[in-house]
């Protein structure tokens, strides 16, 4: 996405079950770990993305937590961007837009990414094929078939081999900043 100068956030669409706006997945020491920040009207709702409400009437922002330092407090980086994944997390967002704003806007500057972030200002079904749609293109059920020959040395690797395509904190964490990796 940050090989793009200009991203824009689709707010205008019809929230997609099943897809990765509001859920990550991470590498843990039995396999994939699934993260879903849960939502008020669950995941079937109809409601515009920018619309979604994020429920707290669980307690997932100390779960979430727990589950990403028990995926990768011996990671290399861990300690450097902790800090920055946990105020993430606790800044309580009311939507899942805003979290996914902040948290795109904390990559970006870790990044150092210099393009534009924002947000579209109508809904269009199909954009002209000089723009990069990628609305529907990665998706919980197939994250793994696409392959991006994107290798780096997972914490743990040596147990449940190396799990491509994972969130963007399983690179950091282990790659640090960098994104000249390779095997």
């Amino acid at each position: 996405m940050f090989q793009n100068s200009n991203i824009k956030i689709e707010q205008y669409e019809s929230y997609q079950k099943m897809s990765f706006r509001n859920r990550c997945m991470l590498a843990g020491s039995n396999g994939v770990v699934n993260l879903s920040v849960p939502l008020e009207k669950g995941r079937g709702q109809k409601e515009l993305m920018k619309d979604v409400r994020i429920s707290d009437s669980e307690n997932w922002r100390v779960q979430h937590w727990r589950t990403i330092e028990s995926c990768y407090s011996r990671a290399p980086f861990f300690e450097f961007y902790r800090d920055g994944v946990f105020s993430l997390l606790q800044n309580k967002q009311t939507f899942v837009l805003d979290l996914n704003l902040s948290i795109l806007e904390w990559l970006a500057k870790v990044f150092k990414y210099r393009g534009s972030v924002s947000l579209t200002e109508a809904y269009h079904k199909e954009y002209p094929t000089d723009v990069n749609d990628l609305r529907g293109a990665f998706l919980p059920k197939n994250y793994a078939a696409e392959d991006f020959d994107l290798k780096y040395v997972q914490v743990f690797e040596d147990r449940i081999g190396f799990k491509p395509n994972l969130c963007i904190l399983d690179l950091l964490f282990c790659n640090g900043p960098s994104l000249s990796i390779g095997r």
